[in-house]
């Protein structure tokens, strides 16, 4: 069973499902300053797809921009979408 973890570096970083030490998804984030992230990408390995990965990474992202009083902007096609879908999520976005 894998984990969702969380990497940072100066300019940005991302959330990623790891299993067996492969990293098999990730959403990845850009700090655009004043405690603002674009998320530019999300990829999920195709032997995970359609399991839910995908929003999991998300749903951390989430917990984390909420915890650090940090804002989103979901720039790619999947974020969006699920942002979209998720009500609950609407007081992260920016």
């Amino acid at each position: 069973m894998g984990q969702i973890k969380h990497s940072q570096t100066d300019t940005g970083g991302a959330f990623y499902y790891e299993s067996d030490g492969q990293r098999l998804a990730a959403m990845t984030y850009v700090d655009s300053g004043k405690k603002t992230i674009l998320i530019d990408h999300t990829e999920v390995n195709p032997s995970l797809q359609g399991q839910g990965i995908g929003k999991k990474l998300q749903a951390e992202l989430v917990a984390y921009v909420r915890k650090n009083d940090i804002k989103v902007v979901p720039v790619c096609r999947f974020a969006t979408a699920t942002f979209r879908k998720m009500p609950e999520w609407q007081d992260v976005l920016s």
